[in-house]
């Protein structure tokens, strides 16, 4: 039974299992797939040609919801630490919802990312 719905909603099994890492093609296009767990266990990024398809990772100004099951505030931090805030600021965020954004914008104005830089700004500042 979910909690957004009283009926019980059966979900298919995945054709393929990405871990992280891969690379997809579609026709001449390549794309990375980067693993954010956060809003899911599963939850992936696809990055490439100065775009990343964030799905429910990153949003505009926000990030996916972590409260339903299956999503983690501690895991969405690391994924947002550690897969997201490394890349090139110049990206194109392209969200699963929204209007598109830069990697610049969000570390710049997003809550959950600045609070992220503040973070890591002062554990630098005390070693």
């Amino acid at each position: 039974m979910s909690v957004l719905s009283p009926r019980t909603v059966s979900v298919p099994k995945a054709d393929i299992s990405l871990k992280g890492g891969e690379q997809l093609h579609l026709g001449k296009i390549a794309l990375e797939v980067i693993h954010t767990p956060g809003h899911t266990g599963g939850g992936i990024c696809l990055l490439g040609e100065g775009k990343l398809f964030t799905g429910d990772t990153l949003f505009a100004g926000s990030i996916g919801r972590v409260d339903l099951p299956g999503g983690s505030m501690e895991t969405m931090t690391a994924t947002l630490r550690d897969k997201i805030m490394p890349l090139e600021d110049n990206l194109i965020v392209l969200p699963g919802h929204g209007p598109s954004s830069t990697i610049r914008r969000e570390k710049a104005t997003n809550p959950y990312l600045t609070r992220i830089s503040r973070a890591k700004t002062s554990d630098n500042c005390g070693s």
